[in-house]
C-alpha cells in the first residue's frame, strides 16, 4: 500500500495535535508556540491562509505537515510529524515531496523550516531536497530551533 497525502479536515485536528505532541515530547517539548498552533490549529494556520495536509498508510493517520504564512508568497513548513510506529518508510521524504510540488504548484517564492542540530537525519533530508542553512534571526519562534533553513522556489537550479 501506498501513502496519501491528502488536505486537512476538521476531524483531523485531534490527529494533527497528537503526531505533533508525541515527536516534541520524544526530542524536545512542547512550546508556548507549539501549544498555539495545535490547540486550535483552524484558526492558527489554515484561519491565516496556511494548509495542512495529513498523511494515511494502510488506513491510519501516520503523519502531517503544515505550510505557515511566513512572509509575501513564502511560506514556513513545520509541524511535520510522522508516527514513529511507521518510521523508516520514508513517509516524511514524501510529506516534503508533496510540500515542495505544493509550493511550486502555488508559485511560492521560497519555503523556510526551522530544525535542530540534534536531528541530523532531518538536517541530511532537508538538505537532499534542497535547502540550504540561512542565518537564523534574533528573535527564533522555538527555543529548540538552532538551524534555519530555505529552499528558493523561485530560481531552483
Amino acid at each position: 500500500m501506498s501513502v496519501k497525502i491528502f488536505p486537512f479536515e476538521p476531524k483531523y485536528a485531534g490527529d494533527f495535535k497528537s503526531l505533533n505532541v508525541a515527536w516534541l515530547e520524544k526530542y524536545f517539548f512542547v512550546e508556548p508556540k507549539d501549544e498555539e498552533l495545535l490547540s486550535d490549529c483552524e484558526r492558527s494556520i489554515i484561519g491565516i491562509g496556511g494548509f495542512i495536509f495529513m498523511a494515511s498508510y494502510e488506513n491510519a493517520i501516520v503523519g502531517c505537515f503544515s505550510l505557515i504564512p511566513y512572509k509575501d508568497n513564502h511560506y514556513e513548513l513545520g509541524k511535520m510529524a510522522v508516527d514513529s510506529n511507521y518510521q523508516g518508510l520514508k513517509i516524511g521524504q514524501q510529506l516534503i515531496s508533496f510540500a515542495i510540488d505544493f509550493a511550486k504548484q502555488k508559485n511560492w517564492y521560497a519555503i523556510t523550516l526551522y530544525s535542530s542540530t540534534k536531528l541530523p537525519t532531518a538536517l541530511h533530508i532537508y538538505r537532499k531536497y534542497g535547502f540550504e542553512d540561512v542565518a537564523l534571526e534574533k528573535d527564533l519562534p522555538y527555543i529548540r530551533s538552532d538551524v534555519k533553513m530555505e529552499l528558493n522556489l523561485a530560481n531552483p537550479d
